[in-house]
């Protein structure tokens, strides 16, 4: 004995049902590929073809907060709690670091080989980071009135 059908729809109307449903898929996928496509671009991919050497100040105040303030002004390198640059920070000796609090806190004279994400300030991936002695700082005229302040001093 055949069971009986269950539901209402006819089997002539499953395939314009499964049609529907397939353009609804297409439309969908669709839209979800024209959403990505109108996303702005990974920030590090798109900042990686702007490598530049930048040379100046670097400052940790604070764990996990950053700058590199140089000839252009001050370059975020980490915010704690927020945007941190890819890479590695620089390594400083100790006759290139002023320390300035508890821990790490401090600052020091570096350059880093760096890109920026467009239109911003903000470091988006250090490719390599170099310290420098104290001196070539305080004597780049471009950097006068810039170094951080000690508040141990």
């Amino acid at each position: 004995m055949i069971p009986a059908m269950t539901h209402s729809a006819s089997p002539a109307r499953r395939p314009r049902t499964t049609t529907r449903l397939l353009i609804h898929a297409l439309l969908w996928a669709g839209a979800c590929q024209f959403a990505v496509a109108g996303a702005p671009p990974n920030a590090t991919a798109a900042a990686t073809a702007a490598t530049q050497n930048r040379c100046g100040w670097f400052d940790n105040p604070t764990p996990g907060n950053a700058t590199l303030v140089d000839k252009d002004g001050e370059w975020t390198v980490g915010e704690q709690g927020g945007h941190q640059a890819e890479g590695k920070w620089p390594a400083f000796s100790s006759a290139r670091w002023v320390q300035t609090g508890n821990g790490s806190a401090g600052y020091g004279c570096a350059c880093l080989k760096m890109s920026a994400r467009p239109g911003t300030q903000e470091v988006a991936k250090i490719v390599s980071a170099r310290s420098q002695p104290l001196a070539t700082c305080r004597n780049d005229k471009a950097l006068a009135g810039k170094e951080p302040e000690n508040p141990l001093k």
